[in-house]
This record gives structure tokens, sequence and C-alpha cells, in this order.
């Protein structure tokens, strides 16, 4: 009876011990999983950043090594001279011995009008911007859905098409040559940032308005003391993906800005690529200006971009 007993947990202690094993096979898949797709992340992300990679190691090298060994992964010749021509502290001398151009642009004025322009379009765009999302998500007038529906079919029109009309305009203006020329076209509304306030709006509760009309507040103080602060977070999104489509905006300053006085930084590099010396292209030079020129950009999203994230999650959920 003691040996029929003691077989009969052998058995059952096998069955757990396999069904034990059974258990354990999916966790070591999933860990097997769980690396592959640490592997696949891994490796995107650094065929994202070798490129922003290239460029820092390009600036790093001087000018005339750089054609000694094109494939060194890393800086050939380590020199800060890239910088320094581009923000015009490098002496003509000292950029001919790299083999960079000596010829300079005045980095300083470039950058503050593109601060200017990106800043002066951000925020006019978002005012005007929430204000015509308000009057087409809350407000009731003749013709207010064909109306939409006719501000919407803009964002099927390539943007190149009203270049021209807008040229022709601040042509017509006066404003050639000048930041406000440059400004015009954007400072009041786009049909994305109408059409991305209005989706918001639309979701926010009436009983809020119905309760303020109450009180006496009218349509102007609704807005301004409920609705905006209410919206923060769509105001915010908004904002900072308005500041940095403006702050890469070359084609438009191009055409409206090309004397000195309005030339923003992503034209002037383009006038610093001209300036091509006789050796070659000043590659160092050029990738410095493009590094230095794309760092606000990147402090912005480095500082807020998890906000950003956050908020474009929470703008998924409502």
């Amino acid at each position: 009876m003691t040996t029929i007993v003691t077989s009969r947990t052998d058995d059952l202690t096998d069955q757990g011990a396999s069904g034990y094993g059974r258990r354990s096979r999916p966790r070591k898949r999933v860990r097997w999983e769980r690396a592959l797709a640490w592997a696949a992340l891994g490796a995107l992300l650094v065929v994202t950043l070798f490129p922003f990679y290239w460029m820092l190691r390009t600036a790093l090298s001087s000018n005339t090594a750089l054609y000694t060994a094109p494939g060194s992964l890393l800086p050939v010749d380590f020199s800060w001279g890239a910088f320094e021509r581009v923000l015009g502290t490098a002496t003509p001398e000292e950029a001919a011995a790299e083999g960079g151009t000596t010829g300079s642009i005045d980095f300083w004025l470039y950058l503050r009008n593109s601060v200017i322009v990106a800043t002066a379009t951000t925020v006019g765009q978002v005012f005007f911007s929430s204000m015509a999302a308000y009057a087409f998500a809350r407000l009731r007038w003749p013709g207010r859905d064909a109306v939409f529906f006719l501000f919407l079919t803009a964002l099927m029109i390539p943007p190149i098409f009203v270049q021209l009309p807008n040229f022709i305009l601040v042509r017509d203006l006066g404003l050639l040559n000048t930041l406000t020329g440059i400004v015009l076209p954007f400072f009041f509304m786009t049909p994305f940032a109408v059409f991305f306030m209005r989706q918001f709006f639309l979701g926010i509760s009436r009983e809020v308005e119905e309760s303020a009309r109450i009180d006496g507040a009218g349509h102007l103080r609704i807005f301004f003391r409920i609705i905006l602060p209410m919206s923060s977070t769509p105001v915010f999104t908004l904002g900072l993906l308005t500041y940095v489509t403006a702050w890469g905006e070359y084609f438009w300053p191009l055409l409206v800005g090309r004397a000195d006085s309005s030339r923003v930084l992503t034209v002037a590099l383009g006038i610093f690529r001209s300036q091509t010396p006789q050796t070659g292209p000043d590659w160092a030079g050029l990738m410095a200006g493009t590094l230095i020129a794309a760092l606000p950009v990147f402090v912005l999203f480095l500082v807020f971009g998890r906000k950003l994230i956050d908020n474009l999650g929470y703008s998924g959920i409502k």
C-alpha cells in the first residue's frame, strides 16, 4: 500500500514538474520577443540618429582633411574652425587655411530674424485660429457648415499654388524685404490650425457656457475666460508645431526676404553654401551652420517633447 501511494505521489510530482516546465516556456518566449523588440528599436534609433552624428562629425572636421578620409567615422583632423566660420569669429586667413569659405554671414542678425518670424507667426496663428475655431464650433450662424467645408478644401491645395498670389499681394503692399512681409501670409490662420482647435472645442461641454451666459457673460468673455484656459493642451501643442514649421520655412522667406536685413537663418545657410571656395564646398561649415540652426528646435523638443506626446495622446483620447 505504501508503495502504491509513493508511486502515485511521484507521478503527480512528475506531472507538476512537467506542467511547470510547460508554463515556463512561454515566459522564455516573451523574453526573447522583448529582446528582439528592444533590438529592433535600438537599430531604428541608430538609423535615425546616424545622420545627425554624421553632421556633427563633419562639422568637427577640418574641411581640407575631409577629402583625405571621407569614410572615417570619427572627425578628421578635429577642429572648431567650422563653427568659428559660421559664427563669424574666424579671420579670412584662418578660414582659407582650413579650406573653408572666406565669406562670412551675420549669424546673430539672421538668428534674430528667425526668432522674430517664428514667434510672431506662432502667436498670431494660434490666437486667430482659436477664435475662428470657436466661431465654427460654438456659434450658430447661417451657412456655418458650408463655409467650414469650403475652408477645409484649402487643405487639398498645395502651398506652392498660393505663393505667387501672396507674393503679388506683399509686393503691392510694399512689404518686400521686410519681416512683416514674411510673417503676413501665415499670421492669421491656417486650415489645419482651425480644424485642430475646432475638434477640441466640440468636445467641451456646453453646460459650462450656458452657466456663464446665465451669469451675464458674452461670447468674448466666455472665450477668453473659460474656453481658452480649458484648452491649454491643444493651444500648447498647436503653438509648438507652428513654431517648428515657421522656423524651418525656406521657400517663402527666400522669395520675400532677399535683403540682408530681412534674411532668416535657413536662407542664410543657402547663401553660405553658395560661397564655395576653390578647393570645393565648405561641407564642414555648412554642417556646423545646419546644426546651430537646428539647435533651438532640438532644445524645444528636449524640454517640451514629453509634454507634447502627452498632449497628443490626451487629444486622441478626447
